[in-house]
């Protein structure tokens, strides 16, 4: 996968810059000193499918906007997670960078194999992406992401168990602007991004944005001779364009285009030995003649010599077409239909080392498209939404040939019953087919004006069909499986003045059952798991309680029956089987606390902090590898997040601005299952952006810091026989200079 981008990625930044300096400036609203002056802003969200006030929202949200995402450096889907308490993203699959698992209070999957379905859903504009591949959005040009944490079983319905993360961009005709960004920095950064916004005439407006971003790796395949890809290197083209046709005040259709194609290195992996590997026995060591002197004295590096494995690329486009019809004062239709495709390369050298004991390059793609009919209605004291629902994804994974040892397979015999020996080839080919189906409403109701109470029901339904070949199994196995449920909440809501509230809110949530994704212990292992249901009870505070100073406060406890949780267990038939075990009950507890204070005029300092508590509570007869008081896996107990800010105006009425943040994340399993060899250690990341505005607000200049103490951590352990599979972090630290240029249109 040689690439031309590079040389074609500088050249779009000299343009970009050359043109920004060249045009004319203009005046314009969105600059520092506006973003100094709304710390307090009133924030609409529209999470619940209406549009509302986020204090007077009765569920737990955290808003996260354009200026926020800027200052912070936030520049894909994985960077919210290091923002949001109890929020926590994270990325294994197969080394690619596109991947993304969403853990909202302790909820998440970790797999990305078409089997397998999130905990948490991603929306773009309401539209639901089935794949964790593919997930880890960039953000350029967006209005705000909005995270809902807690079941989200009426609005959202299936795999929303913990929670919903839905990115909306920003509509055509909103403002009249087109922006041209660069960005240079260290380890090989350059990235460039072009916006325009405009009404074309009285009833047409466009927006449109192209994107492109690169950035060297951190190791290399130091085994290859001419290797496609430094490991960790970045390299993506993204796009998107979108029209709004409004001929009447009471009628909007926005069509829209989005495509990405995403060619990297293979996310940074190593190995550590967990127990002597011993060639008597199978379980204690899949591959007995790997020795620790073999790893690459740098852990980023890479010492497979299977070529192409070092790479891994993604790409994929999607189409959407939402209507909305004022049909009277009081009632409302929306229809949204999307077309979503996307396939990706992967894999991994799952030893780590040169003796090809165990590789397998790895693709995979989805088809989806959706319907989605909305009846809405508004009147004095009273809202409701309504709406039918359909979901159809078609898709696979295809693994192969890999190679394994014999001690990969069950009695050393290939699916075609022959012995197997070292330098054997193998493969797994898995497809699925889902269709979801759903009706749901949503009412709110005002019993005075402080006073609110609401809820609403949603009726869900699961089909899917799937078929599986493996290395241990005599041929191929087809399977299906149904899954329903009705999912309700309840809700009520006082307002104790103009700027507090206070609420109380029971929620059902329901995440679909499904098929094990690595069966590798034999047909037997090919069969569905139940649906996983929980019950969250919630209360909380939201408002402005001192005119410097506004909360948000959450109190949770969360009741799962069921809880789906895949773990990879060494001693189940082979040394890489993944297993999804319906572990009986589980609990989650909880507090979440974000605030924004500011200190003075031009100084102010936001927060948030997440205190999770959660366990296995009972196991079920049967239930193998995981033990009661157990912990779900990627949760970390403690979130926090810090983020001061502030302003110096200059006497030209130029605007400084400096902003810094921090993360934490403190530690947490890899699995849901206690190893020490899969505990992950907590982490610290620190950043800051000290930026230039010029007098007329239309041109920025940035200087900035990403993790810039170069923190490195791991993102996933995976146990396996004798050894734990390590998936290391690629966001290192990086210092460069942004450039942003407005122009009024």
């Amino acid at each position: 996968m040689n690439s031309v981008f590079p040389r074609r990625g500088l050249t779009a930044i000299s343009a970009a810059i050359l043109t920004a300096l060249t045009m004319p400036a203009s005046v314009l609203a969105a600059d520092n000193a506006e973003a100094k002056n709304n710390v307090f802003e009133k924030i609409e969200v529209t999470a619940r499918k209406r549009t509302e006030s986020l204090f007077e929202t009765p569920t737990a949200i955290t808003s996260i906007s354009e200026n926020t995402i800027e200052k912070a450096n936030i520049g894909n889907l994985d960077d919210i997670g290091k923002y949001v308490p109890n929020l926590n993203i994270t990325r294994y699959g197969v080394g690619n960078a596109a991947h993304a698992s969403v853990f909202i209070r302790g909820i998440g999957l970790q797999d990305h194999i078409i089997t397998t379905d999130p905990g948490v859903g991603v929306y773009v504009d309401g539209v639901y992406l089935g794949r964790q591949m593919g997930s880890n959005l960039s953000l350029p040009n967006i209005a705000r992401v909005e995270v809902l944490r807690g079941p989200q079983g009426t609005l959202y319905g299936r795999n929303t168990l913990g929670g919903a993360v839905n990115v909306i961009t920003k509509q055509p005709g909103d403002e009249d602007i087109a922006t041209v960004q660069a960005k240079v920095g260290s380890r090989g950064r350059l990235a460039t991004d072009l916006y325009a916004n405009t009404r074309l005439n009285d009833e047409l407006s466009f927006s449109g944005s192209l994107s492109y971003k690169q950035r060297d790796g951190v190791g290399t395949a130091i085994n290859l001779a001419n290797p496609e890809k430094e490991i960790g290197e970045e390299q993506e083209v993204s796009g998107r364009v979108a029209f709004k046709w409004q001929p009447t005040s009471d009628f909007s259709l926005t069509a829209s285009f989005d495509a990405v194609n995403n060619e990297s290195g293979q996310s940074p992996y190593t190995i550590e030995f967990t127990a002597p590997l011993d060639a008597n026995d199978p379980f204690n060591g899949d591959f007995p003649l790997l020795t620790p002197d073999m790893l690459p004295s740098n852990p980023d590096d890479l010492a497979t010599t299977v070529a192409g494995i070092e790479s891994t690329d993604f790409s994929g486009w999607g189409s959407a077409i939402t209507a909305e019809w004022q049909l009277d004062d009081n009632y409302t239709a929306k229809f949204i239909t999307s077309y979503r495709t996307s396939d990706y390369t992967g894999g991994l050298d799952d030893d780590a080392v040169a003796l090809n004991l165990s590789e397998f390059p790895e693709e995979g793609g989805a088809d989806q498209y959706s319907f989605e009919l909305q009846l809405n209605g508004s009147f004095d004291n009273m809202d409701f939404v309504s709406g039918l629902y359909y979901f159809n994804e078609d898709g696979f994974t295809k693994s192969g040939p890999f190679v394994f040892s014999p001690w990969n397979t069950p009695n050393g015999l290939l699916n075609d019953g022959t012995t197997a020996s070292f330098g054997d080839y193998g493969y797994f080919d898995v497809n699925q087919e889902t269709d979801a189906y759903a009706a749901y409403v949503n009412v709110s109701y005002s019993l005075s004006d402080a006073l609110k109470v609401g809820g609403g029901l949603r009726y869900s339904e699961d089909k899917k069909a799937a078929n599986a070949l493996f290395p241990s199994f005599p041929a191929r196995k087809y399977e299906t499986a149904n899954f329903n449920e009705v999912t309700w909440d309840m809700n009520a809501s006082y307002q104790l003045n103009n700027d507090m509230n206070v609420y109380a809110q029971v929620q059902k949530g329901y995440q679909s059952g499904g098929f094990p994704p690595r069966p590798f212990g034999g047909p037997a292992q090919f069969v569905s798991f139940e649906e996983t249901k929980a019950i969250n009870y919630e209360v909380g505070f939201k408002g402005q309680v001192h005119e410097r100073v506004s909360m948000m406060l959450a109190m949770f406890v969360t009741d799962y029956t069921d809880l789906a949780l895949p773990f990879n267990d060494p001693t189940a038939g082979g040394g890489f089987v993944t297993i999804v075990e319906n572990a009986g009950e589980s609990k989650a507890q909880g507090i979440e606390l974000e605030t924004t204070v500011a200190i003075t005029d031009d100084f102010s300092i936001r927060s948030a902090v997440g205190y999770l508590d959660s366990e296995i509570t009972k196991v079920d007869d049967g239930v193998l590898g995981i033990g009661k008081g157990d912990s779900p896996a990627l949760t970390p107990r403690w979130t926090v997040m810090i983020a001061p800010s502030y302003f110096y105006d200059l006497d030209s009425g130029a605007t400084i601005a400096f902003n810094a943040n921090y993360s934490y994340r403190s530690d947490m399993q890899g699995q849901s299952v206690s190893r020490p060899s899969e505990k992950i250690k907590s982490r610290e990341l620190f950043g800051f952006n000290l930026s230039y505005t010029n007098p007329y607000g239309d041109m920025e200049v940035t200087l900035y810091g990403e993790n810039i103490f170069n923190e490195v951590y791991d993102v996933g352990r995976l146990q396996q026989s004798g050894f734990v599979g390590v998936m290391r972090s690629n966001d290192r630290s990086e210092f460069g200079i942004k450039f942003k240029k407005e122009f009024e249109l």
